[in-house]
């Protein structure tokens, strides 16, 4: 009320208030205020006292805004001054980059559109970004930073498992406050009989016990921190196996943990172990293709050797794949193979021709045997690379009669999966012939059809040769 009874507020009007008056609280509740025209010329610049930045921008008086934007700013400030001046519903504020053509500074600020008088003349209220700004980018610093740790964490997990994996020892990690299994590799569950998923959160003293009364972990800490520590003496919970235990202590994230050793003493499973390893050995590093296979004929492991043989990258682009893809007839093959296998233990020798996907074909020579694996069988198949000698053979042969020895015959029944009976036939006499049908019939456990397509024949053309060397009742 003034001295007179009447109001400044009347009616939601202001009071007309002096322009330096207003230009101080413009100055006041911005950041920066600035004066522009409808076509947007900058009429006056108004800096909020406390920004010393703001204030060096005098110079902007008679620019139009829009030099002092940066380029994707500009499209912005025009179409919402656009829809100011048609009048338009009450707008957002908009953010503007403010930058000069040095591209030497730059900074966003938040402005708001207002009417001050019939002139046309706009003002816009602005809020500075920059602490925002800053702020978003400590928080973009701060989560590159989480997720440069969080890959070195994985790097060290994956090279501890790798580790771990590699080791040769049964290794197990313990907490000594709660006495429970936190990690353990593959050669610790194989050796306590349990998957390695299963062991993580049981309790050690649930697997061994110590040969004398006491504590395991008590014990195991005492001999960690002792001047000459020895390995604790135990036994397995499970088999009653002698084990040797050495533990070393260490903490981690404020917590003590124990990093145990184990060793099997008895003399039976070190021998064992000592023929796996050699076992494994030959099987990674033999010249030869060495392939163990299932019942349905489908591939369990293939070595190096085989993988060469075929072509092929690496060995889980076999596994689970028949064997008879890679064999040059491919189940008749694997029929002979796996039932003469079965039936006598083992089969040495098969010759025939065995190619990858993207390879040629190869003249191998293929042994076999047959292992029991508990209720079921596996056949262990040994492929050697049989060019060599291929190329070691005469290339011509004597055409052999009636009467020819032994060890002809031998070498004639030896080319029998190799090569067509046309093409032996064509070099020898109605006696190979005879010799190469019986050796077929035999192979396939008078299997006809098995045996004519071995010999490259019709099943027609078959019988007609089982009649013609009174083959055909024997065969029966």
């Amino acid at each position: 009320m003034t001295t007179r009874g009447t109001k400044y507020w009347n009616g939601g009007a202001i009071p007309l208030i002096a322009p330096e008056i207003l230009g101080d609280i413009i100055a006041e509740i911005s950041d920066l205020g600035i004066v522009i025209s409808d076509a947007g010329t900058v009429l006056s610049v108004l800096a909020n006292p406390s920004q010393d930045f703001f204030r060096r921008l005098d110079h902007w008086d008679g620019k139009d805004l829009r030099d002092v934007l940066a380029v994707e700013s500009v499209s912005k400030f025009n179409a919402r001054l656009e829809v100011f001046l048609t009048g338009g519903r009450t707008m957002r504020a908009v953010e503007l980059n403010h930058s000069d053509d040095a591209g030497l500074w730059e900074f966003p600020i938040r402005y708001s559109f207002h009417r001050i008088g019939p002139d046309g003349a706009i003002l816009l209220l602005g809020r500075d970004l920059r602490p925002v700004a800053e702020i978003q980018q400590q928080l973009i610093k701060a989560q590159m930073a989480l997720e440069r740790d969080y890959e070195a964490q994985r790097e060290f997990d994956t090279r501890f498992r790798v580790l771990m994996e590699s080791a040769r020892e049964a290794l197990i990690f313990v907490a000594v406050k709660t006495g429970k299994i936190t990690e353990a590799n593959s050669i610790a569950a194989a050796c306590l009989d349990r998957p390695r998923d299963e062991l993580v959160g049981v309790l050690l003293a649930g697997e061994f016990e110590l040969r004398k009364r006491g504590d395991l972990i008590e014990a195991l800490t005492a001999q960690a921190t002792a001047d000459r520590g020895i390995a604790v003496q135990g036994l397995m919970r499970k088999g009653g196996a002698l084990v040797a235990i050495s533990p070393t202590l260490f903490r981690a994230a404020g917590e003590p943990l124990l990093l145990c050793r184990i060793e099997v003493e008895a003399q039976d499973t070190a021998q064992a172990d000592r023929l796996t390893l050699h076992l494994n050995a030959l099987y990674l590093h033999s010249p030869d293709a060495i392939v163990f296979v299932d019942e349905a004929g489908l591939i369990l492991s293939a070595n190096e050797g085989f993988l060469d043989l075929i072509d092929v990258a690496h060995d889980l682009n076999v596994k689970g794949r028949s064997m008879a893809d890679y064999l040059q007839r491919g189940s008749v093959d694997l029929k002979v193979l796996t039932e003469n296998a079965a039936r006598n233990g083992r089969l040495r020798l098969y010759p025939t021709k065995i190619a990858g996907e993207f390879s040629s074909a190869r003249s191998v020579e293929i042994a076999v045997t047959c292992m029991a694996a508990g209720p079921n069988r596996l056949f262990a198949f040994v492929i050697r690379d049989s060019r060599p000698a291929e190329t070691a053979r005469p290339v011509g042969m004597a055409t052999p009669n009636t009467s020819m020895t032994a060890d002809q015959g031998r070498s004639i029944m030896d080319l029998v999966g190799s090569a067509t009976l046309r093409d032996i036939v064509a070099q020898t006499t109605d006696v190979v012939e005879k010799m190469c049908i019986e050796t077929a019939v035999h192979l396939t456990m008078n299997n006809r059809v098995a045996a004519a397509e071995m010999l490259g024949l019709s099943r027609q053309s078959l019988y007609v040769k089982l009649r013609k060397y009174d083959l055909l009742v024997r065969g029966d």
